[in-house]
């Protein structure tokens, strides 16, 4: 074997690689690879509360009591009306400048109702240190099943 054949055959390896290591981002996801965080790395975050960010969960009500992520807070269900405006009022009061991380978990990720306008909402309130946490499968499989630390109940 050549070494420019070998070294395609790995260019090419590398790439089949991460496509299934990274999540494809969805056309239709309103944020930038550099506003999601892996969950690994923000299990590490949460190891400090004191520069922990602040964690919203903004699935469905039954799912947050079911597990959640240590210290997460729950203010509405992002894809409903009634949950969306419960979840803007609660964010309004915080500083545009907060740290602040948004997750659901409830389904796969691209078909999730909950994310996008929780993100949408944050970015037309001037939000400008928001992150998305990427769980491609659902909350049990991509946090809970890897040992990351979580709660249940209210």
């Amino acid at each position: 074997m050549s070494f420019r054949y070998a070294g395609c055959v790995l260019a090419l390896l590398a790439m089949v690689v991460v496509s299934l290591v990274a999540p494809a981002r969805s056309s239709n996801d309103p944020w930038a690879d550099s506003q999601t965080v892996q969950a690994a790395d923000l299990s590490k975050e949460l190891v400090d509360p004191k520069a922990a960010p602040t964690v919203i969960f903004v699935g469905f009500a039954r799912l947050y009591t079911a597990g959640h992520i240590r210290r997460a807070q729950f203010h509405g269900t992002t894809g409903t009306d009634d949950g969306l405006t419960q979840f803007h009022n609660w964010v309004d009061a915080l500083p545009r400048g907060a740290n602040i991380v948004i997750y659901c978990g409830c389904c796969p990720m691209e078909r999730c109702p909950n994310i996008r306008p929780a993100f949408a909402t944050l970015r037309d309130l001037g939000f400008t240190k928001t992150r998305v946490l990427i769980l491609p499968g659902d909350f049990a499989k991509d946090w809970a099943d890897k040992g990351f630390a979580y709660d249940k109940g209210q």
